[in-house]
């Protein structure tokens, strides 16, 4: 049997030979708030959301639709999702793409990193404060970005602390499952303009994703109104249309 060192050195070769992918956070930089749209198929708070959903033909559906980007929710348990669905999405859309799970160890980002993601998400309060200096260590080695997500001032001064340069602000308490449309506009205004700040959460047009804007968010993450929608790429179409007002955050 491999030892775990072993794996964790075939999975470093492999993430450090696979070609590489586009950038997640520049392709959030723009003059209106960016959109990332999510590959969803169930969630703990609504169940099922489209269990025939084709993670491929979705994100070439939001590709077309305006999407500056795609998070692939590859959580199996809670979210119905596998790395499949990253590698079908991957083989259809050239967009950089954000790898939602649960990440709680350092193997599991080279793993996201070898199977093409641009970005993996890190949920800050999942995980002790060393193994996030150790986390975004290794994404620093491998060159995979990090969304460090976040509900307080207190876990936003941690990611700050460990280099955070994409920050995702979550509107669901993911223990309740309650989403409080507060907690996004409150701590936008503590995110230094040198990162970008995402939103996430409880948005399901543009008077929502309007809010955040004048608070200062770059981009909002959406994942059940559009992967419910029966046209997602007219879905993605008709919210790519807010200004962004990043400079409403502190220097």
């Amino acid at each position: 049997m491999r030892s775990l060192g072993t794996r964790r050195s075939e999975l470093e070769r492999l993430a450090l030979d696979a070609p590489p992918a586009p950038g997640f956070r520049a392709a959030l930089r723009r003059d209106h708030v960016a959109i990332i749209a999510e590959v969803k198929r169930a969630s703990p708070s609504r169940g099922t959301i489209r269990a025939t959903l084709d993670a491929g033909e979705q994100a070439a559906s939001y590709e077309r639709g305006g999407a500056a980007a795609l998070s692939i929710l590859t959580e199996p348990t809670r979210f119905a999702g596998s790395n499949n669905d990253l590698i079908a999405a991957r083989s259809k859309s050239s967009l950089p793409m954000l790898k939602k799970d649960f990440h709680v160890d350092p193997i599991q980002l080279i793993e996201a990193k070898g199977l093409g993601a641009s970005a993996a998400l890190v949920i800050v309060r999942a995980v002790s404060p060393g193994v996030l200096v150790e986390m975004a260590a290794v994404a620093k080695d491998i060159r995979l970005e990090l969304v460090f997500e976040v509900r307080t001032a207190a876990e936003l001064r941690l990611a700050l602390a460990n280099g955070a340069e994409l920050v995702g602000i979550n509107n669901r308490d993911l223990e309740t499952l309650e989403i409080d449309s507060t907690t996004a506009p409150s701590l936008l205004p503590s995110i230094p303009q040198r990162c970008i700040a995402i939103a996430e959460s409880g948005f399901r047009g543009v008077a929502d994703i309007e809010r955040v804007a004048g608070a200062g968010a770059d981009a909002v993450l959406i994942g059940s109104e559009l992967s419910s929608a029966d046209d997602p790429e007219g879905a993605v179409r008709s919210l790519v249309t807010v200004r962004s007002r990043a400079n409403a955050r502190q220097d």
